[in-house]
């Protein structure tokens, strides 16, 4: 029996694109929230799917720039779940169980990532605040964060 995750028990490697203090909260709480807490992404992973967080800014909107990949966890469980954060933002969560990792600049990285390598726009898909990768950059990136991935 394989893997938890997708298909044939292979799990999926996902970015998640939200500024390093969200991600700490995240972190803090055991969750992901993304995409201004919007369900579909979520729903998009699988337990067992990997999550990356890449952090442009140290804070939405005005922070300073950071472009860092800033956590690393796994979907710990089916459940995508409403949380109210206050009266009237009533965002969508996911259960995730993250590692222990340090923040990895992705300058480095870019010319190891097949979906930066010789881009000149790099940043182009990290606009769609989730997208999915590939393992072999999943590899690369979890590495450059320490991350003991299981």
């Amino acid at each position: 029996m394989g893997e938890p995750g997708t298909e044939g028990g292979k799990p999926s490697y996902w970015i998640g694109v939200v500024s390093a203090a969200h991600v700490q909260r995240g972190v803090s709480g055991g969750f992901a929230q993304m995409c201004h807490g919007k369900s579909a992404p979520l729903r998009r992973m699988q337990p067992g799917d990997w999550l990356v967080y890449y952090s442009p800014r140290t804070e939405m909107g005005d922070g300073e720039r950071l472009q860092a990949f800033t956590a690393i966890g796994r979907v710990r469980d089916d459940r995508v779940y409403e949380y109210a954060m206050s009266a009237t933002f009533i965002p969508y969560r996911r259960n995730i169980e993250y590692v222990p990792c340090r923040e990895a600049r992705i300058e480095g990285l870019l010319d190891r990532l097949s979906f930066t390598r010789g881009k000149r726009n790099w940043g182009y898909p990290f606009r769609t605040g989730h997208f999915e990768i590939n393992r072999e950059d999943f590899l690369t990136i979890a590495e450059a964060m320490h991350a003991a991935i299981r």
